[in-house]
């Protein structure tokens, strides 16, 4: 829809693509923390232009996702409908991507915040990781985001 010269994205009739999922996932892990980060969202639009599995995606449905994101961080239960979302949308073989994709969001500015923390150990549960593959993903972002 365009207002005057302003382009609005409009809501997708369309339902959530596996990388819809994803990018919902690293912009919750974002804004979990009420403070959405430079190097946060500079990794999330490295990791949608970079890697393979988002060859094909429409950039401007981050626009739209991101929208779905914050308006479901509004309500009361926005986190559970969230997960649901993602439980209905992401192949279950892409959850050990969606959870890299998360760590590495969380771990890009350097620090991990109490409720980055909290809102991967409740990824984890939601996209019922095996807790040592878990502990990897989590080590290698680590090691990748080290500062000198």
């Amino acid at each position: 829809m365009t207002i005057g010269v302003l382009s609005v994205p409009e809501a997708s009739p369309q339902p959530l693509s596996p990388q819809d999922c994803l990018v919902a996932l690293m912009i919750a892990v974002s804004a979990s923390d009420q403070n959405i980060r430079t190097a946060e969202l500079v990794k999330i639009e490295s990791a949608v232009n970079l890697l393979p599995i988002f060859g094909a995606y429409d950039i401007d449905r981050m626009r739209v996702i991101a929208d779905m994101v914050f308006d479901l961080f509004e309500q009361e239960d926005g986190l559970d409908a969230l997960f649901g979302l993602i439980r209905n949308h992401l192949p279950e073989r892409l959850n050990e991507t969606a959870y890299a994709l998360a760590c590495d969001v969380a771990a890009a500015d350097g620090s991990l915040r109490e409720a980055e923390l909290r809102l991967l150990e409740e990824i984890r549960y939601e996209l019922d990781l095996d807790r040592l593959h878990a502990a990897a993903i989590e080590r290698d972002a680590r090691a990748r985001h080290l500062r000198g």
